[in-house]
């Protein structure tokens, strides 16, 4: 009982630390995933004790960026749950094309591939030219791979598979060119992206939003914070706005709740009701 109410205390005082200090709020991050992350870096570091990491981050900038970058989630890639970007392109881009303008905000981004696979999908549909892309992350050294759209050739093969299974209209290598093992995104797919560094448990709505796009990271929040993060999503959208979440992730006995209709159960893609 007294080794976890220590483990309990220094917990708190290491996440305090990362919060007073940097202004990384990990406090209301779900328990279990929290320590899976917190024990892998305490390992990785070779300490002891949780509680032998605080004066390591608050006095070492490169300890602190890899305790960042390792606390952040960046499991993702091109055209990720291929039905869910078929769903976009049948459901949802036919109901965007009838703006002039079309502000998109792709939150936690991490390095970037599911925002060129929009970039893709929205060319594909010709309309790429009457849009902006917001990506953002908490983590700068994934948001300076999502910038650079440079990837390992080795994803290639799968990031193919999936954008021809998510009813991509082209040719998935017409969209990069190979070097050195690596697949460089086109430019052009970069022209209509902002990405930029927002952290969704600290910082404020980024407004007028026609759809937002958030998938498996509420699954690492508590409840008060994925509340106050679906707050945050439903202020920035504009009315009758859509909203995507992860497959594992609902709006169900969420505070929004109420305000948004399916357009896709399966595949958690909500829109604001009529008001």
């Amino acid at each position: 009982m007294m080794e976890k109410e220590t483990e309990r205390i220094e917990v708190t005082l290491l996440l305090e630390a990362i919060y007073q200090k940097y202004g990384y709020d990990f406090r209301n991050y779900a328990r279990s995933s929290l320590m899976r992350r917190l024990e892998f870096i305490r390992n990785k570091s070779g300490y002891r004790y949780l509680s032998e990491m605080i004066p390591k981050l608050l006095y070492d900038e490169a300890f602190i960026n890899q305790l960042l970058l390792d606390m952040s989630v960046t499991v993702t890639e091109m055209f990720r749950d291929p039905d869910f970007f078929n769903e976009l392109r049948v459901k949802v881009i036919p109901l965007l094309k009838t703006y002039p303008f079309v502000k998109i905000w792709h939150a936690g981004c991490a390095t970037g591939e599911e925002v060129y696979s929009m970039a893709i999908l929205l060319k594909e549909e010709g309309f790429y030219d009457r849009v902006q892309i917001y990506a953002t992350d908490m983590n700068q050294e994934s948001l300076q791979i999502a910038e650079e759209g440079i990837y390992p050739i080795e994803s290639i093969r799968k990031f193919t598979s999936n954008y021809n299974k998510s009813g991509g209209t082209g040719s998935f290598s017409d969209y990069y060119f190979a070097k050195y093992q690596m697949a460089k995104m086109n430019d052009d797919l970069k022209k209509n992206i902002v990405f930029t560094n927002h952290n969704l448990v600290t910082d404020q709505t980024f407004g007028e939003m026609h759809l937002i796009i958030c998938r498996n990271v509420l699954i690492y929040f508590n409840r008060d914070l994925q509340n106050r993060v679906l707050r945050l999503f439903d202020q920035s959208l504009v009315h009758r706005g859509f909203l995507c979440l992860g497959s594992k992730e609902s709006l169900e006995f969420t505070e929004i709740v109420d305000a948004y209709e399916n357009v896709s159960a399966k595949w958690r893609i909500f829109q604001q009701k009529l008001q």
